[in-house]
């Protein structure tokens, strides 16, 4: 049987296989960002279905970023109890979870603010002052003690897809001349300075990163700036960094830069060899566009990655990697997107059943 479906440490968290449920958003929390049990139930069933790691959809970590209407928080001491209903959904059927923790930045409609004035198309946001990000670094590490609080097994700190990390490594959206901004050293520095704080908070427990490889704008982060922002994180000790893309001024025909010929199922493995090869021995995780069995023992396989993250499949079938385990060969998702549909309103649902 492929190493796929043999257990892989990470740190001191030894979870059953190589297939990780890469953070995927919905929109099943009320108003105060309280999850309810219908998406607790969707995370039971992956954990059934014997899904090795997976990434808790994001978390907003101050009440100021929030990305969308019916996303969940993590950042009040209310939010924890029905948090930890779904980590013991997950952990009563030998699954791990961790928590993706996040800030919206430009984003938050209510008062759009980021690392700089920045503009698109009918809105525009605010430079944030010095003592705001430093209370979002503080408020990135109340969320992790929460996420342990709630029986997270550890925490993943988004920083890809245009959000506020994100924001602040785009050389188009980040155009501070201050200690924030400038060269990427300090693009980086939140980045970094988010990773010592919420290590600092959780000790030992696992610490994650998402992370662009490509924002496929013509200029904002390449993944000659995500390979030098993974091997800075690799050398403070991250514990696994997911490969994704996509970020602000994104443009569909720049994704073509991310392929692989050797890897064509796998959105962004050109750009992840890449990284790879910067941060070995530090895990990997790579993300989007995985299909096949085949493809995925391949990239496994071939060192490409450590672990096969995937999103949409999940949605479609919980119990795909049980699936795969026996005797199906693919995923039955077509890739439609008809599950994003209804953003902010009803996501994580596969229209097609």
């Amino acid at each position: 049987m492929s190493n796929l479906f043999e257990p892989y440490q990470i740190r001191d968290l030894l979870v059953r296989d190589r297939f990780m449920r890469s953070a995927t958003t919905s929109a099943y929390a009320d108003e105060k960002g309280i999850v309810n049990d219908t998406i607790i139930k969707h995370y039971e069933r992956m954990s059934r279905g014997e899904v090795g790691l997976i990434v808790k959809g994001h978390l907003y970590i101050m009440d100021n970023g929030k990305a969308h209407k019916g996303m969940a928080g993590i950042s009040h001491d209310e939010h924890i109890p029905m948090l930890k209903k779904l980590t013991d959904a997950v952990h009563k059927h030998d699954g791990h979870i961790v928590a993706q923790i996040n800030h919206a930045g430009v984003t938050y409609q209510p008062d759009r603010a980021g690392p700089s004035n920045y503009s698109e198309e009918d809105w525009t946001a605010r430079e944030m002052s010095t003592d705001e990000i430093e209370a979002i670094i503080e408020g990135f590490g109340d969320a992790a003690e929460r996420a342990i609080q709630a029986g997270f097994d550890g925490v993943q700190i988004h920083g890809a897809h245009g959000y506020l990390i994100s924001q602040f490594l785009s050389r188009d959206v980040n155009k501070r001349n201050d200690k924030w901004g400038g060269n990427l050293k300090k693009r980086m520095r939140l980045a970094l300075d988010v990773y010592d704080e919420v290590r600092g908070r959780i000790g030992n427990d696992p610490v994650l990163i998402k992370l662009n490889s490509d924002d496929f704008s013509p200029n904002g982060f390449t993944v000659e700036d995500a390979i030098q922002v993974a091997k800075a994180l690799s050398e403070k000790g991250i514990d696994l960094i997911e490969i994704s893309g996509g970020g602000r001024g994104r443009k569909p025909e720049l994704r073509e830069r991310a392929r692989h010929p050797d890897h064509p199922e796998a959105d962004f493995a050109g750009h992840a060899e890449k990284i790879r090869k910067a941060i070995k021995p530090t895990p990997m995780a790579l993300v989007s566009g995985f299909k096949t069995l085949a493809a995925m023992e391949k990239a496994v396989e071939e060192d490409l990655t450590d672990m096969v993250s995937l999103s949409r499949p999940f949605i479609r079938e919980p119990g795909l990697v049980a699936n795969l385990k026996k005797d199906q060969k693919e995923a039955t998702c077509i890739r439609c997107d008809a599950c994003r549909a209804n953003f902010g309103v009803a996501m994580m649902q596969c229209l097609l059943e």
